[in-house]
């Protein structure tokens, strides 16, 4: 396996966690009765990428907690243009950076030192 490279928490939210909200969001869509097409107009992306996300083949490579998860399915409702989609999703990446979830995955996907903690780097604050 190759040694993990140092990414910072910025890099991680782009690369893993907004695949992986959009992918939660566009899956709770699809629940709520939503067809693929109002799902691909709803989160300004291509219709191959909704039948992506809800065939788990794109946006699966992190795990969020049920607290999230929760959270989500209360976004999906909410977001029914441009505004309340960044709405939403600053949101729930806030969410992700106070309950110290980006830390978690952090840790699991980049080489990030041991005693690494939001306080020592500064990386959120409150």
């Amino acid at each position: 396996m190759p040694s993990k490279s140092l990414l910072q928490p910025q890099e991680i939210e782009v690369f893993y966690v907004i695949p992986t909200l959009r992918k939660y969001i566009a899956i709770a869509m699809k629940k709520n009765g939503l067809k693929q097409k109002q799902i691909a107009s709803l989160l300004d992306i291509e219709d191959a990428t909704v039948s992506q996300y809800v065939n788990d083949k794109r946006g699966n490579k992190i795990a969020l907690s049920n607290e999230i998860q929760k959270e989500i399915n209360k976004s999906s409702l909410l977001i029914k243009d441009k505004i309340s989609l960044i709405r939403e999703m600053q949101k729930l990446l806030r969410l992700i950076q106070e309950t110290r979830e980006i830390c978690k995955i952090h840790k699991t996907l980049a080489d990030v030192p041991q005693d690494c903690s939001q306080e020592a780097v500064l990386c959120y604050r409150k």
